[in-house]
């Protein structure tokens, strides 16, 4: 990857700094946070790259959540936003392409008789989900019999399978593995979508919008991404998105 920076922060309207807007809920783009709040991760490293790339300073703006994150859009709090690619979050937010893939798949309570993806979806299940999440806004175009029953984030979601409230879970394969012992639940083979980690920016900055893909493009294509998911122990977890074609990279 080019290391020499483009110095064109001006010219992408940015004054003097990059403010990258963080989803502090997805454990896996963001390890944790150090002993000044600030997170650490896949997804903190990529926005430090970008601001590198563009000669320009970095700060991290973290959000509870992605919905929260996405809402922002029009409050002039972030410059770009890491957080997965969705129609609905389309409407305000230009996105790249991912720049990370990370599969969707259901736990299923032990003793339900459920053995596929495709047989979740009936009625009188009930699917526990984190709110607003990219997965929930999948599963909310495309599931037409079964329940959705949406948590307070991640926690919320975990805590309605846990208390017996949901048949099913939806979620990240990394973390439902994790989870299956303690929870006495059995992952599904396969995956009901791939959620689609990408940068964003607020509609409007043309200019910026296109200098963020380029930038995706070329992490990819020049082992950052893969390097980055290897620095931070997400082998196996995190797949590094295929090129995006149509970019001219």
């Amino acid at each position: 990857m080019n290391n020499t920076p483009k110095n064109i922060a001006s010219e992408l309207g940015l004054l003097g700094k990059l403010r990258a807007g963080i989803n502090l809920s997805n454990f896996l783009l963001v390890s944790g946070v150090d002993s000044e709040g600030l997170p650490f991760g896949v997804a903190p490293d990529m926005a430090e790259a970008v601001g590198k790339s563009w000669g320009c300073e970095v700060e991290l703006v973290p959000f509870p959540s992605p919905g929260v994150l996405a809402d922002a859009a029009s409050e002039d709090v972030w410059d770009i936003g890491l957080i997965a690619a969705e129609p609905a979050r389309a409407e305000t937010i230009k996105f790249s392409a991912a720049y990370v893939e990370i599969e969707a798949t259901y736990m299923i309570r032990r003793g339900l008789d459920l053995k596929q993806i495709d047989e979740v979806d009936q009625n009188g299940i009930k699917i526990g989900v984190a709110g607003r999440s990219a997965y929930d806004l999948y599963l909310t175009r495309t599931i037409e019999n079964a329940g959705l029953v949406r948590g307070e984030g991640l926690g919320g979601a975990v805590e309605l399978f846990a208390e017996g409230k949901v048949d099913v879970l939806a979620g990240l394969r990394p973390g439902l593995i994790a989870d299956a012992a303690r929870l006495q639940g059995n992952v599904l083979a396969g995956r009901f979508t791939t959620v689609q980690q990408a940068m964003g920016s607020c509609r409007g900055n043309e200019a910026l919008s296109q200098e963020l893909a380029s930038f995706v493009e070329e992490a990819k294509t020049s082992g950052l991404v893969e390097r980055l998911i290897k620095k931070h122990g997400m082998e196996g977890k995190l797949l590094v998105a295929k090129p995006n074609i149509s970019a001219g990279l």
